[in-house]
């Protein structure tokens, strides 16, 4: 117990300092501390109770109401000035890509000259320009829209850089009113930024993105560590590890299938950023010496993402090609396990005794890979390179849940919008939540999502739609998450052959 309350507390400060660190002068131990206290009481409970006992339901409904709006209200109160004020202004702000509030550039303010000249950059026939605000952090342009929102923001977007340079970004977003709006946020690499900047400085933003020493020495301890746990799983002890060092080659399987499950995964992300000449941040592996060898790998976006559909093509091409390399090692290792007798023991997760009924895609590939020897009353032993199949599936699901900056998030916010989007991601924290009483080893997960920001950044262009295909795309993702993350019914084992 007290070693998953250790690596629960490491991963939780990590996406706190990831998250929210970054917009907020609330202490990360602070924020972090409120995160962790239903998983505290939950650990006092069961040292002072016993862990047959079971936990009050009144108790947990109220910690996952509590702590979530006080970990808001602690973020909020921890608001630098220049990021609070209405909603549209702060959701603005989080489109400049800055790192730290620190990095925000402030808006110089512009003469009647310059306000006469950015007027002339919104056609009539375009967007009829009614208003222009003054915001600590943006110019708010407000108006009626007369053209597609494509046309509209290209319009403008190419008239604001014909007649100011690079000096800002220009964001297109949906008021709370329903109505489009334009944003002019300072751009944090224009050239006034870093006219004054030695070459030594203006080229320290690119070393910064790249750093693939950094990125190589990562990926080789990863693949060390991942190794490591590799040989316990392939039933190594540590006996024989130290009378034989070679045995340690024995962990490669699960290594380097691990390994390339993850870097195929964030390689989609990578090169679809670079696509769309997103800066982006080379793949960075997390590396572990215990649990399973890693936390996984990420990627920063370190530009704003210029609209939805690019928002959505890089949010999805992670997944894919995760899943993609998936299942051939998933089905390759699935052949080569052995069937076992079930018991209590047997969950998602359990690789020694592996449920396949636990998720319906599992038992469809399952069936594929051993045929007539699963029955109802069958588990798995798994291999090792179906162990790394296995958790790069579980990877992918984690990964498709529509919350926040999760891939799903971007999915969702793509498909219907910044705010019905973060509506979605508030459903599934709950539906996940009751997904545990079928799944109890998904607990921690369901946990950090209530503490994940639910509101995605927005695009430059976060107005125009998707076209029909990648709303099929979509919802295909949305389809494996769901295959994932639900047990089999008893009416698809019968169905299977």
């Amino acid at each position: 117990m007290l070693f998953w309350l250790l690596l629960l507390g490491i991963f939780t400060y990590f996406v706190v300092q990831r998250s929210v660190a970054g917009i907020t002068r609330t202490p990360t131990w602070i924020l972090w501390l409120v995160m962790m206290t239903p998983a505290f009481t939950l650990v006092i409970w069961g040292v002072t109770q016993g862990m047959d006992q079971p936990f009050p339901p009144g108790l947990m409904i109220a910690l996952f109401i509590i702590c979530p709006a006080m970990y808001w209200m602690l973020i909020q109160w921890g608001r630098s000035p220049s990021s609070k004020g209405d909603s549209k202004t702060a959701t603005v702000e989080g489109a400049e890509g800055a790192d730290s509030p620190t990095d925000k550039p402030t808006l110089r303010p512009i003469d009647k000259e310059e306000e006469a000249t950015l007027q002339h950059c919104f056609p009539w026939s375009i967007y009829y320009l009614q208003n222009i605000e003054y915001r600590p952090q943006a110019l708010i342009c407000r108006g009626q829209l007369r053209s597609s929102p494509t046309v509209a923001y290209d319009t403008v977007r190419d008239n604001v850089e014909a007649h100011f340079g690079d000096r800002f970004l220009v964001v297109f977003q949906e008021g709370l009113n329903g109505k489009p709006f334009f944003a002019l946020v300072p751009n944090p690499s224009g050239k006034p930024a870093l006219a004054a900047a030695s070459p030594s400085a203006q080229s320290s933003p690119v070393q910064k993105d790249t750093r693939p020493g950094v990125a190589l020495a990562l990926l080789l301890t990863t693949l060390f560590t991942t190794t490591g746990v590799g040989t316990y799983i392939a039933g190594v002890t540590e006996t024989a590890l130290q009378e034989n060092p070679n045995l340690f080659f024995q962990g490669l399987p699960y290594g380097l299938s691990l390994m390339v499950i993850l870097g195929v995964h964030e390689m989609g992300h990578y090169l679809m950023a670079r696509r769309y000449n997103i800066k982006v941040t080379l793949p960075y592996f997390i590396p572990i010496p215990f649990f399973l060898g890693t936390f996984g790998a990420f990627i920063q976006l370190r530009s704003p993402v210029p609209n939805r559909r690019a928002l959505f093509d890089v949010g999805i091409a992670g997944p894919l090609a995760g899943l993609v390399m998936t299942l051939p090692l998933l089905l390759w290792g699935l052949a080569h396990s052995e069937v076992v007798a079930t018991s209590e023991a047997a969950s998602l997760l359990n690789f020694q005794e592996l449920d396949p009924q636990a998720s319906i895609a599992l038992m469809v590939l399952s069936k594929l890979a051993l045929g007539s020897a699963i029955t109802p009353e069958s588990a798995i032993a798994l291999h090792p390179v179906a162990v790394a199949g296995c958790l790069g599936l579980v990877v992918t699901a984690l990964n498709l849940m529509p919350v926040g900056q999760l891939d799903g998030g971007h999915i969702v916010h793509a498909m219907y919008g910044q705010r019905t989007g973060a509506i979605i991601g508030q459903v599934a924290r709950f539906l996940m939540l009751g997904l545990v009483v079928v799944h109890p080893e998904l607990l921690i997960w369901a946990i950090l999502l209530f503490f994940i920001p639910a509101v995605d950044e927005p695009a430059l262009n976060d107005v125009s739609e998707l076209d029909d295909r990648r709303d099929l795309w979509g919802l295909a993702a949305l389809t494996i998450l769901i295959l994932i993350v639900l047990p089999a019914p008893n009416m698809v084992m019968a169905l299977l052959p």
